[in-house]
Formats: structure tokens, C-alpha cells, sequence
């Protein structure tokens, strides 16, 4: 579950956005408030922010976001739950509160608003209000055993795993099926394989790299592999005979010819030559 918070001076718009009929807006929490709508409610909360005109900022906002399958099971009481437990993680028990749910998207999620004036007409301490949203959203989310942020990336992360090893295995498969000379033929060759290149093109309409899409997931060639990045797919594919070369072709995208950026092209040629003095050198060696 993520939490998000802040301080808010726009209470009676923001809380009329919260319970917005349209969206299927369900009050399912609500502490020292007796109001039905919106403009009620703005008056009740009003009562007490009166006693303190320093506060300008003087309702807090919060955004509880359970996971697609959490929200999906999760009912009134449970979603009640939810808030008090939030309450009590961000010590705001004794004030004036009010939550709605929206489920008019895939993803159900709570908007709580909290009075930020108490009845001593002192300001809650909002520091760090974001961080300690998440941390104390994190907590409520063990207690009620619901799937936690660090849950999900653990989870991202796994699968994020799995997909770069399968778009290197791919890459390689690639370069030893079709044997590519050229980035326009890899890029081409690669799409047989299940995986589209997409080629990084710069301010100045120049190629720069590629980004990678497969399964759902769209990575940068260095987030791949340190062996994916434009430069060494470069090297890969045109120092595959050890003849010099003076410079890199444009490569044809969408029937533009799109030239190299002399930043890529440079370091291509690096890598190549550096390839030609070390296999001539092995070669006069014998090894």
C-alpha cells in the first residue's frame, strides 16, 4: 500500500472532490464530524481552524493506495480499518476526520482529509508529512497484512530480473542467427526475435542509443547489460571483420535516414580499433 500527504489550504474543493458522486465516492470513514456534505463538513472542520489564523495550510490530504488486488477484496469495514490504523501510525486520533473511497478506476484507492487544527487550536507538525505518509502506510499494511511497497518491488524487481536476462539471451541469439552488420539489420533482426529496438534519437535527430521493449517492459540497453549500451552493440556489429573503418553509416528509421551521433559513432570506432591492436597483437604473439 502507498501513502502520499500534505498540507492543503483549499479544504471545501478538495473534500468536494472526494466526495464526487460521479466517481462512486463511498464515505467509509468518519471521526468527530456530524456533516453530510461537503460544505458541512468545510464548516465543522472551519470551527476549529479559526482558533489558529497562522496556519494558513490547515487541513491535511491523504492519498492510501492499496495494490490492484488488495483494493479489489477490500470492503467498507476493512477500508475503515485501513484509515484508523493510518490515524493512529501519524498520531492524529481526537481530530476531525473524514475518507471516501474511489473504485471508478482499476486501481481503488482513499482520499482522508484531517483537520490540521486541533481542539486546542494547535497546528499538527507537518514535517516530512510525505515520508512519514508512506512509512506509516507501510506499517498499517504489515498490521493488516496487506501487500506492502517494499513487497511490490521486491516483486518488480524479480521479474525485472528475469526480462533482462531473457532480452540479453535474445540479443545474443540474434547476433549469432543473423550475423547483423549494421544497426538496420539488428534492429530488424532483433524484431524476429520477439524483441523491438527502439532507436534513442537526440535533439539534434541523431541516433544515440536504443531502448528495448519486451514483455510489457521498455529498458534502456545499459539497463539491460553494461554490453547492451549503442557503443558496444556498435562495436559488436561492425568489428565483426577487423578491416578499418572510417565511419558509421545513418541508419534508415521509418524510411528516414537518421545519422549517428558523432558521440556514439566516436566511440564505436574506439572500441573497434582498440579490438584490432589487441587481436594484431595476439595474433604476433601466437596466442
Amino acid at each position: 500500500m502507498i501513502g502520499k500527504g500534505m498540507s492543503i489550504a483549499h479544504t471545501k474543493a478538495s473534500m468536494s472532490y472526494g466526495w464526487n458522486q460521479e466517481k462512486d465516492a463511498e464515505v467509509v470513514f468518519k471521526q468527530e464530524l456530524i456533516g453530510n456534505n461537503p460544505e458541512e463538513i468545510t464548516q465543522e472542520f472551519k470551527m476549529l481552524q479559526e482558533q489558529n489564523y497562522h496556519c494558513q495550510k490547515n487541513t491535511l490530504s491523504f492519498v492510501l493506495s492499496p495494490t490492484v488486488e488488495d483494493g479489489k477484496r477490500l470492503k467498507q469495514k476493512e477500508l475503515e480499518k485501513v484509515c484508523q490504523k493510518f490515524m493512529e501510525q501519524m498520531e492524529l486520533e481526537q481530530r476531525q476526520a473524514i475518507a471516501f473511497v474511489h473504485r471508478d478506476k482499476e486501481h481503488t484507492h482513499i482520499h482522508l482529509y484531517v483537520n490540521r487544527i486541533d481542539y486546542k487550536g494547535v497546528a499538527y507538525n507537518d514535517s516530512f508529512i510525505g515520508k512519514r505518509s508512506q512509512q506509516a502506510a507501510e506499517k498499517v499494511a504489515q498490521q493488516l497484512q496487506l501487500t506492502t511497497v517494499k513487497q511490490v518491488q521486491m516483486e518488480k524487481e524479480f521479474l525485472l530480473q528475469d526480462v533482462r536476462q531473457e532480452i540479453k539471451r535474445r540479443h545474443e541469439l540474434t547476433l549469432k542467427q543473423f550475423t547483423p552488420k549494421n544497426f538496420e539489420a539488428y534492429i530488424k533482426s532483433m524484431e524476429t526475435n520477439g524483441v523491438k529496438v527502439i532507436p534513442s534519437i537526440n535533439k539534434g535527430g541523431k541516433l544515440q542509443g536504443f531502448r528495448f521493449e519486451f514483455n510489457g517492459y521498455n529498458l534502456k540497453g545499459s539497463e539491460v547489460h553494461r554490453s547492451m549500451t549503442g557503443s558496444n552493440i556498435g562495436k559488436q556489429l561492425y568489428g565483426q571483420s577487423n578491416s578499418k573503418i572510417k565511419s558509421i553509416a545513418p541508419v534508415k528509421i521509418l524510411n528516414n535516414a537518421v545519422p549517428v551521433a558523432p558521440r556514439l559513432a566516436m566511440s564505436i570506432l574506439k572500441k573497434i580499433a582498440k579490438k584490432t591492436i589487441k587481436y594484431t597483437i595476439d595474433a604476433g604473439l601466437g596466442i
